[in-house]
C-alpha cells in the first residue's frame, strides 16, 4: 500500500461520526465528525464529557514512544511492538514512525485490521492453521509485493495444515520455529530435537519458508533473571544450530525474536551475545504494553525498574468516574466498573480527586478501590477524607491489554486538560 493510501485511511478515521457507540463523549457532540470534535479541543471537565471516561495522556504516550525507540536503537534491536495491546491503527502508525520494524499481532482478524490501515510488516506470534485466514494472507502476499508476513510454527501437524491451505499460492509464507519457554509453558516446541523435526517438515514443503526462531520469555515457569536468561540462551543456541545445519540458506537475514514487556532487558542482553552467523540477524523485540504503560502490573514489572539509567515509562491511562453514592463516612461508589476498567491483574488505584464544587484537583489520599461491580467501583475512604457525591475520581489502571478493549474511542488529553485527539480501537 502506498504511503499516501495509508495516510488517507488513517485520516478517514477523523470523518467518523460521534454518536451513541462511543461512551464518555459529550452528548451534544453527536453528529460531529471525530476531526471536528478534536478541533474544538474541549476541556475534559467542562466540555460536556460524561463519566465514566477513559483518557490517554498525550505527553506520556509521546514519552513512551520515544523511550522505546531510543532503547531499541541503543541495543541494536529491531522492534515490532505487539499491536494486540491497543488494536489502534493510529498508534501502530506512530510506532512505525518512531522506528518500529513492523507490528506484532496474535490473531487473523487483527492482521486484517492492520492491513486495512496499510501495515506492511506483520509478525504473527501464533501458529496459524485456519485455512480461510491462510488463504487470505496468501492473497495479500500475492497482491502486495511489499507486504512482509512472518508467523510461528510449533508442530509438524501445523506445517501440514498450513501446506494444505497454501498450495497454489504465489509466495511462500515465512515462518519461525517457536521454542517453548519450558514444560508447562503456553505454546511452542518443547525440545530442540522436536524443533529440528518441525524445521525439517517446513523444508519438505514449498508453501513455507523457514526464516528464523522465536519465543516468549514471559512464559518461563517461575520466571526470574537466571531462568529467563537460560531460556533465551537456548533460543540463541537454536538459531546458531539451525544456521550451522544450513537451514537458512537462500535468505537475506535470519530472524531471532522474543520480548514481552517484563523482561526485554534480558532479551537485549541475550541478543547482544548472538555470535556472527552466515547471514545478518534481525533481532526482533516485540514488547507492546509500553505505549500506554500502566499504574499496576507493568509499573511493578517493567525492566526499567532494574535499569533506571535507561529511563522510565509513564502511565498514560486515567479513568475518570463520578461519585454517585456516599452511604457512609467509610464508603463511596463511583460509576465505573468491570465494563470500563481492567480487573484481571489488579484493581484500579485512586490517584486524584476533582472537587465538583471548586474544580480543584487534589491527590486521592486515603481513598482506595476495594472492588468492582459491573457498573460500580467500590471505594473505601479513611477517616476525615473529604469526598462528595458529584466529585470526579481519576484512577490508574493495570494491564493495558484489557483496558483498550473496553473503549472504542479514547480521548487524548493534553497537560492543560484540553482533548486534542481521539484514538479509535478495533477489537
Amino acid at each position: 500500500m502506498a504511503a499516501t493510501d495509508r495516510e488517507d485511511r488513517l485520516a478517514a478515521l477523523g470523518a467518523e461520526r460521534v454518536d451513541h457507540r462511543f461512551k464518555g463523549l459529550p452528548p451534544d457532540a453527536e453528529g460531529l465528525t471525530v476531526a471536528e470534535l478534536a478541533a474544538q479541543r474541549r476541556d475534559l471537565f467542562t466540555g460536556g464529557f460524561s463519566t465514566p471516561v477513559l483518557t490517554l495522556s498525550a505527553e506520556s504516550v509521546e514519552h513512551n514512544l520515544a523511550l522505546l525507540e531510543t532503547y531499541a536503537e541503543r541495543h541494536g534491536l529491531a522492534f515490532a511492538p505487539h499491536g494486540k495491546t491497543s488494536m489502534a491503527p493510529q498508534l501502530f502508525a506512530r510506532q512505525v514512525e518512531r522506528g518500529a520494524w513492523g507490528i506484532t499481532l496474535a490473531m487473523p482478524h487483527q492482521v486484517r485490521v492492520a492491513r486495512a490501515f496499510g501495515t506492511e510488516r506483520i509478525f504473527l506470534a501464533n501458529e496459524l492453521v485456519d485455512a480461510a485466514a491462510l488463504r487470505w494472507i496468501a492473497g495479500e502476499l500475492s497482491r502486495d509485493p511489499s507486504f512482509r508476513f512472518i508467523c510461528y510454527v510449533d508442530s509438524v501437524r501445523g506445517v501440514e495444515l498450513m501446506d494444505e491451505a497454501l498450495r497454489g499460492s504465489a509466495r511462500p509464507v515465512d515462518v519461525v520455529v517457536e521454542l517453548a519457554a519450558g514444560e508447562g509453558a503456553r505454546t511452542g516446541v518443547r525440545t530442540e530435537a522436536e524443533c529440528a523435526d518441525v524445521a525439517d517438515a517446513v523444508a519438505r514443503v514449498g508453501t513455507l519458508r523457514l526464516v528464523g526462531v522465536a519465543g516468549y520469555e514471559g512464559e518461563v515457569p517461575r520466571a526470574d533473571p537466571a531462568r529467563v536468561r537460560a531460556y533465551l540462551e537456548r533460543l540463541v543456541s537454536l538459531a546458531v544450530d539451525f544456521d550451522k545445519a544450513g537451514r537458512f540458506s537462500g535468505l537475506d537475514e535470519i530472524v531471532v525474536s522474543a520480548g514481552g514487556s517484563a523482561w526485554f532487558d534480558s532479551v537485549a542482553e541475550a541478543f547482544a551475545g548472538i555470535p556472527e552467523l552466515t547471514l545478518p540477524v534481525l533481532k526482533l523485540l516485540r514488547s507492546g504494553a509500553y505505549v500506554s504503560h500502566d499504574s499496576g502490573h507493568y509499573r511493578k514489572l517493567t525492566p526499567f525498574n532494574r535499569v533506571p539509567s535507561e529511563g522510565a515509562l509513564q502511565p498514560a491511562f486515567r479513568l475518570w468516574a463520578q461519585v454517585v453514592s456516599r452511604p457512609s463516612p467509610e464508603q463511596a461508589f463511583v460509576n465505573a466498573g468491570k465494563r470500563d476498567a481492567a480487573y484481571d491483574l489488579d484493581l484500579p488505584s485512586a490517584e486524584v480527586v476533582r472537587d465538583a464544587a471548586t474544580g480543584e484537583v487534589r491527590p486521592a489520599s486515603g481513598i482506595s478501590v476495594t472492588g468492582l461491580s459491573d457498573q460500580h467501583g467500590w471505594l473505601r475512604t479513611a477517616e476525615g477524607v473529604s469526598l462528595s457525591v458529584g466529585d470526579w475520581v481519576g484512577m490508574g489502571l493495570s494491564h493495558p491489554c484489557t483496558v483498550f478493549d473496553k473503549w472504542g474511542l479514547i480521548p487524548v488529553v493534553e497537560r492543560d486538560g484540553g482533548v486534542s485527539d481521539y484514538i479509535r480501537t478495533y477489537f
